[in-house]
């Protein structure tokens, strides 16, 4: 394939996000490990995800790592949910702070992968022109990576600026006097439209389904509430590892359907305005896996809506009544549906009119054109399986990847794929992923990963696979797990149904982060049941 020398390494990690600088820092001590991120910076979801409004919709205290005391003491947030540029910061310290930058290669993007059964060795090659053979690769390509972005024609005949959420100009963009085109009303959209909407002309929001969203509560850090974390970050962290999400909200013993009226509106309001952005989820014990509990919670939210949305049209068209509740991905935000309120923003129903292309003034829908100066695409990600299928991976026997996961992606407890020895995924598909907070869980998942390598080097092992076998029990537990909540109502990117033509499959594992741990723990205590070792 080349004439170039390959670079040897024991480990490579593919991508710089928080799961792989916490894998290079976890096992470059006592491994040659080198880091490759196609980004220019370090932060992978922060680093990508700059459009405005961009923040986390979990408490930045919890959505921190815990592996350091002293990084957990000495660092401080300047907000409850933390904005965009101040994770982007805080991942530059960490990687300064533990020397992380010289075995990270910026700029550098995995293009193909093959592995070489006669040796029992990685070859990675990138977008620089060299390669590397390694023993063991950690895929930390993130669950939200690869962009999707919609295939309407005519994108070349648009007049204007086209851009997307996860390619945002470092510099910012200046929307005064534009006529503002936005489509997508997922988490990014609902997050950048209402601090676009204070700049534009006009904003026009082309929503093809309207998104449950609630009031993030943000507010600068109290001073008190900051010393109590720091007073108590071990004890919490062990808390939030026993939770179904990693993360500390507040569990109900009560059912919807036990209440009043009365009642329910009493903790849904509660709910509302709490600072834990997800406890309308959770205000019930039944809210995602009872359909009547779940309604209990939508009409709730819809009639939040009708209250504030002073014309009842739009109010209804933003109105969600085709999905559960938590189905999709509940949104956070700081002012959405008050936006509508303005003059200078109008909500436009693609559902009825579907867009169809781009053209030289503007956007194209079935029924008209909108003339616009600026398009941006809150259009979402090719979600858990993309930014691995981008990647030329080839496995046992020429076995592709892609190929092998055209009808889904299949794995052994979503960090293995049969026919592809010594690949590890942190967040793959069939992980809780966005289901459960992330830092903390990508912290547990490498840890786990490196148990297994520190093992292999221990016991003079050089390969570890899982097969078939296995990969049909992990599908079978998703299933039957999925098959008890409301998610199976749902169109969403948990299934892939945003892409087109992508199988239509549920991705996320949804038994709860406990459930899943143990599992994982299990497996490797009843001599690694589900994999093998040469």
């Amino acid at each position: 394939m080349t004439d170039v020398s390959p670079e040897a390494a024991d480990i490579v990690v593919i991508g710089a996000g928080f799961s792989g600088m916490y894998a290079l820092h976890r096992l470059g001590g006592d491994y040659r490990v080198v880091c490759l991120e196609a980004g220019d910076g370090v932060g992978g979801t922060w680093y990508w995800n700059r459009y405005p409004g961009a923040r986390v919709d979990i408490e930045s205290a919890e959505y921190s790592y815990g592996f350091d005391d002293a990084l957990q003491q000495e660092w401080r947030w300047p907000e409850l949910f933390a904005a965009q540029p101040d994770l982007e910061r805080y991942a530059n310290h960490v990687a300064d702070r533990f020397g992380l930058r010289d075995r990270i290669r910026l700029s550098t993007r995995v293009t193909r992968m093959r592995f070489d059964e006669s040796a029992n060795l990685w070859h990675v090659w990138t977008d620089r022109g060299g390669y590397l053979v390694c023993r063991y690769v950690i895929a930390a390509t993130g669950s939200l990576n690869a962009s999707n972005t919609p295939p309407w024609p005519g994108r070349e005949n648009f007049a204007g600026q086209v851009l997307h959420t996860t390619e945002w100009p470092r510099e910012g963009v200046d929307f005064r006097g534009k006529r503002v085109g936005l489509v997508g009303t997922g988490s990014s959209g609902v997050q950048a439209a209402p601090i676009i909407a204070e700049q534009a002309e006009h904003l026009f929001v082309f929503q093809r389904t309207p998104a449950f969203s609630m009031p993030s509560g943000n507010r600068p850090v109290d001073p008190d509430y900051e010393r109590d974390w720091k007073a108590n970050y071990p004890e919490r962290r062990k808390q939030m590892l026993q939770t179904y999400g990693a993360s500390l909200v507040k569990y109900p013993t009560l059912s919807a359907l036990e209440c009043s009226k009365e009642e329910q509106d009493r903790i849904l309001e509660e709910a509302w305005h709490s600072r834990s952005a997800f406890q309308l989820l959770v205000a019930f014990r039944d809210v995602l896996t009872d359909m009547a509990a779940n309604d209990v919670v939508c009409e709730f939210v819809r009639g939040k809506i009708r209250q504030i949305v002073n014309d009842p049209r739009t109010a209804e068209l933003l109105c969600p009544t085709t999905y559960p509740i938590g189905g999709k991905r509940l949104c956070i935000d700081n002012g959405y549906y008050g936006m509508f309120n303005r003059d200078n923003v109008t909500l436009v129903d693609a559902r009825a009119a579907p867009i169809t292309a781009f053209c030289e003034e503007g956007l194209r829908t079935m029924e008209t054109t909108w003339p616009l100066d600026v398009i941006v695409l809150a259009t979402g990600f090719d979600a858990l399986t993309g930014a691995m299928t981008r990647i030329d991976i080839e496995g046992e026997g020429g076995m592709r990847l892609r190929e092998k996961w055209q009808s889904g992606p299949t794995t052994y407890l979503g960090s293995m794929v049969a026919g592809f020895p010594n690949l590890f995924m942190i967040h793959g598909p069939m992980t809780p992923s966005a289901q459960a907070q992330m830092i903390t869980t990508g912290e547990w998942q490498v840890d786990w990963t490196a148990r297994i390598i520190e093992e292999m080097t221990r016991d003079g092992k050089t390969r570890i696979q899982t097969d078939e076998t296995a990969e049909r029990w992990w599908q079978d537990e998703l299933s039957q797990v999925a098959s008890a909540t409301v998610h199976r109502h749902a169109d969403s990117w948990y299934r892939g149904s945003n892409i087109d033509g992508k199988a239509d499959v549920f991705m996320i594992y949804v038994g709860g982060f406990v459930r899943f741990a143990e599992l994982c723990n299990a497996a490797l205590d009843e001599g690694y049941r589900g994999f093998t070792r040469l």
